[in-house]
């Protein structure tokens, strides 16, 4: 028997839940670290010393230039499973895009919107 090029439709249909679920949970920690933003543009420190302002503004800053990365790489990773289930209605999913080998579902199951087998990804490194 010939090794396979593709995964069966049972098996994508596989994914794509596996996938429809992560992005979900995506979604709504992407929503939350906005509305996070969003609140943190107001300044409630009611207190007026002048020294606990600048320091309590201060860690407000890092706080949300951390968040905003967060949301970043969240917003990065939902882009990455939507383009992963347009592969799946492609039928193209869980192929890697250097070798043309089937990535390993334990990959896939761990890293849903990989393109690179493990192989293809330590020869980039190279």
């Amino acid at each position: 028997m010939s090794e396979k090029t593709r995964y069966s439709d049972e098996e994508l249909q596989e994914f794509k839940e596996l996938i429809l679920k992560k992005l979900e949970l995506a979604k709504r920690d992407y929503e939350n670290m906005k509305a996070s933003l969003m609140n943190a543009d107001g300044n409630d420190v009611e207190d007026t010393m002048p020294t606990y302002k600048n320091l309590e503004e201060g860690s407000e800053t890092l706080s949300k230039e951390e968040t905003q990365a967060l949301a970043q790489r969240q917003l990065k990773f939902i882009q990455g499973l939507q383009a992963a289930l347009v592969r799946i209605e492609n039928k193209t999913y869980g192929i890697c895009r250097v070798t043309g080998k089937l990535i390993p579902k334990e990959r896939l199951r761990a890293v849903p919107h990989a393109t690179l087998s493990i192989e293809a990804k330590q020869q980039s490194k190279h």
